[in-house]
Parts: C-alpha cells; structure tokens; sequence
C-alpha cells in the first residue's frame, strides 16, 4: 500500500491535473530524519487540539476522518481515535509513519504525497466525513496549494468538514532551517489564506489564531491560523 516520494502522478478529481509529477523527496527526507524530535520541539498544541475539538462537534458517530500530514499521529490521529471515529492517517515520511502506527494502533496509515490521494480508482481511499490538515499545505510553493484544497474537497462528502491550519507568513516556497535541516515553505497573510480556502469550495465556519514560540529549535516564533471549514 505504500507510494514513494517523487513518484505521484494522476490526481483526485477537482484537484491535481492528470500527469502532474511532484518530487518532495528532500521534504521526505528531512522529516524521516526530525523524527520524533518533532514532538520535543512542538510540546505544545493547543490550536490543534482545539481546532479537532471543534470538528469532533460536527462529525456523526463513527464517522470517517482522513488526517493529511498525520506526523507521529499525535495528537490529532490519537485524538479522533479516542473518539471513536475511523482514521486513517497519510504522510509523505516513512519515518513519521512508523511513529505514528505505534502511537495511534488504532487507526490506519498510508504512505503517500498528499498529490496522489483521490477517492476513486485502485488506490482510490473513499470519501470522508471530515479531513484534518494541519500544517502540511505549509511544505507547497502557492502554485499548488488550490491544487491541494481542491483534492482535499473531494475527498469530503457532501456537507463534509476540513480543520486545516497554516503558519502566518508572506512567503512562498522559501527555504528556513528547521530542526538542523532546510525547508521549503510558504504562507498567507490570513484575509489572503481566506481567499483561497472559499475560492477552493469551501464555507469558512471557524477561526482562531494562537502565537507560538516553538521549544528547542532555531525555528523563529510564529502565529499559526486554524480554519474550520465546510464543503459547500
């Protein structure tokens, strides 16, 4: 069931366009090698926590959740878990994902680029009731994260619901050292975030923003946007 990073193509409906190739085997690389240092230098998630909070209010009983950048699955995988819905968890690091099925046993994990996630076909995951995506439209230059949002959309079902997060930046597909390696990220100012969220298919139904200074890291303070959102 696995799919190695810089080997994608196809896309979901509404999403990526067939026979785009992405290559993020860099981004991979560095986050098998973070590992679970990440969770040390991020001890503390309480927009996460609270932006699944808000989602598990408006998600059925057992519903089905994807989490798109699921990490070492903590806390967001383990959080739905425990709330008795069906996860499944993806993430372009096979390093992450070993963590996370030994943290979340309860929930299933895929290695895959968020570029080849569709609902249909032989990889095909289904539809979901609800998705979580937090921080991992940070790792796209700008050109493709309405890409991303539109993949995302049809992922959902109907009336479905998207929890997604991004860091407050002007900045697309910059290099910034993170953890003893270089990342390439990008951002929105939040009325330009706004935009392209609605403009992707989305109705805005929550918003927060936390300032976080992460611990043991030369990775500058930051404020971080949680949006809740529906499909229209």
């Amino acid at each position: 069931m696995n799919e190695g990073p810089g080997q994608q193509s196809g896309a979901a409906a509404g999403g990526y366009p067939a026979g785009l190739v992405v290559d993020r085997t860099g981004q991979a690389e560095a986050f098998d090698a973070i590992g679970k240092r990440y969770d040390e230098a991020f001890p503390h998630k309480e927009g996460q926590i609270a932006a699944v909070q808000r989602l598990l209010s408006e998600l059925p009983a057992g519903a089905r959740v994807l989490d798109v950048g699921c990490g070492t699955g903590l806390p967001t995988a383990g959080q739905l878990t425990d709330a008795g819905h069906r996860v499944t968890g993806v993430d372009l690091s096979a390093g992450m994902l070993e963590l996370a099925r030994t943290n979340v046993p309860g929930a299933e994990f895929f290695h895959r680029d968020l570029a080849s996630l569709r609902a249909d076909g032989p990889r095909g995951l289904g539809r979901f009731d609800g998705i979580t995506c937090f921080f991992t439209l940070l790792m796209l230059p700008r050109e493709e994260i309405p890409l991303a949002l539109g993949m995302l959309r049809s992922l959902l079902v109907p009336g479905g619901h998207l929890a997604l997060s991004m860091v407050e930046a002007d900045l697309d597909d910059a290099g910034i050292p993170f953890l003893g390696h270089t990342l390439r990220v990008s951002g929105y100012l939040r009325e330009e975030l706004r935009r392209v969220v609605t403009g992707a298919g989305f109705e805005i139904t929550g918003e927060d923003d936390y300032a976080y200074a992460p611990a043991s890291t030369d990775a500058p303070p930051e404020y971080q946007l949680f949006l809740n959102c529906r499909r229209d």
